[in-house]
């Protein structure tokens, strides 16, 4: 395979722009205080539960407006638009750590964390595959628009924070707050398919409940729970299982903002 030199650029761009949070002159609580909600807001809120639990899963409905909005939070994750994610995930859940799956956790933990993005992988990332695994959303306009411009919007919200609060606002609220998303989310494929404890057995799959994970990653690393009742909207199966976006998801159930939950 072919390494793709854009991705590798553009992760070690984020990782040196998240870096400059070490020197002083980026330090503001402020800030880190935007960092903070910002990673609640589109790990938990945009990808855990808009990208994931939502879109991918069908694990409850809700009307467009609100379907909209908690998308639209996922792509602030800039983790690619909904569509290419979805189909990503759903090849996930189909081979699970097989050849097929593009994360792959029998190829290694550096492989299912970070290296399946760093090379051009033509059967996975193709319009035909992409397409093929969405055809249940592929067709939405909004979500075409996120997928296409996903980048875009992320620059944008990084020139909203530097006139509002200058480049402190920039450094955490989009560098340091992307690479922590990214790797939290990474660890899901990663850390959750090596480490931790099975609740449920299941065959030629190596998903994991990892409780640290789950802490950094609301809830998603309960991951053994998910991999058996992939449909299942709460994945904190256990009594010790937090699983906090499972709590915004009961709130807004209890607000009559979504409904048909699958438990």
């Amino acid at each position: 395979m072919e390494l793709n030199k854009t991705v590798i650029g553009f992760f070690i761009f984020l990782h040196l722009g998240a870096l400059s949070a070490l020197h002083p002159a980026t330090f503001e609580w402020c800030a880190v205080s935007l960092m903070l909600i910002m990673y609640w807001l589109t790990a938990s809120i945009g990808i855990c539960f808009g990208y994931h639990r939502y879109l991918t899963h069908k694990g409850m409905s809700m009307p467009k407006w609100l379907d909209y909005l908690i998308v639209f939070f996922g792509t602030l994750a800039c983790q690619n638009g909904p569509i290419k994610w979805v189909a990503h995930h759903r090849m996930h859940h189909r081979f699970s750590d097989k050849d097929d799956d593009p994360h792959n956790a029998s190829r290694g933990f550096w492989w299912s964390h970070i290296g399946w993005m760093l090379y051009h992988k033509d059967k996975t990332d193709s319009p035909e595959s992409i397409k093929s695994y969405t055809n249940d959303i592929n067709g939405d306009k909004f979500y075409q628009f996120l997928d296409k411009y996903f980048i875009h919007i992320q620059i944008a919200l990084g020139i909203l924070f530097y006139l509002i609060g200058g480049i402190s606002w920039v450094v955490w609220g989009i560098f340091v707050r992307l690479v922590l998303v990214y790797h939290v989310t990474w660890l899901v494929n990663s850390a959750c398919h090596k480490w931790g404890y099975r609740n449920f057995e299941i065959k030629d799959d190596l998903s994991t409940c990892c409780w640290w994970v789950a802490i950094l990653s609301f809830g998603e690393g309960w991951h053994n729970n998910h991999h058996k009742y992939a449909k299942k909207a709460k994945y904190g199966l256990k009594l010790w299982e937090i699983d906090l976006t499972w709590v915004s998801i009961w709130i807004l159930y209890k607000l009559k903002l979504i409904k048909n939950i699958k438990t």
